[in-house]
């Protein structure tokens, strides 16, 4: 099941909650309102190496991206 981070439109909280695929709503944790939106958040990759990891040579040095001034072009 995967982790889903909600926001409460009513009284403000943040949460995450485990969520079976079969879930049809959310409710609050805090306050109980059924009107909670559901947040993009990171996710994580298993596999590889720390090297794999790592912002290829050359580029800018900063996001990764192969040429310098890129990373202006990609956002």
């Amino acid at each position: 099941m995967p982790i889903y981070e909600y926001h409460c439109l009513k009284c403000g909280a943040t949460f995450e909650k485990l969520v079976s695929l079969n879930a049809e709503s959310m409710d609050c944790e805090k306050c109980g309102s059924a009107r909670v939106e559901k947040l993009f958040s990171a996710f994580a990759v298993q596999g590889g190496n720390a090297e794999s990891f790592e912002a290829p040579a050359g580029g800018c040095g900063t996001c990764g991206a192969p040429r310098p001034g890129m990373c202006r072009e990609m956002n």
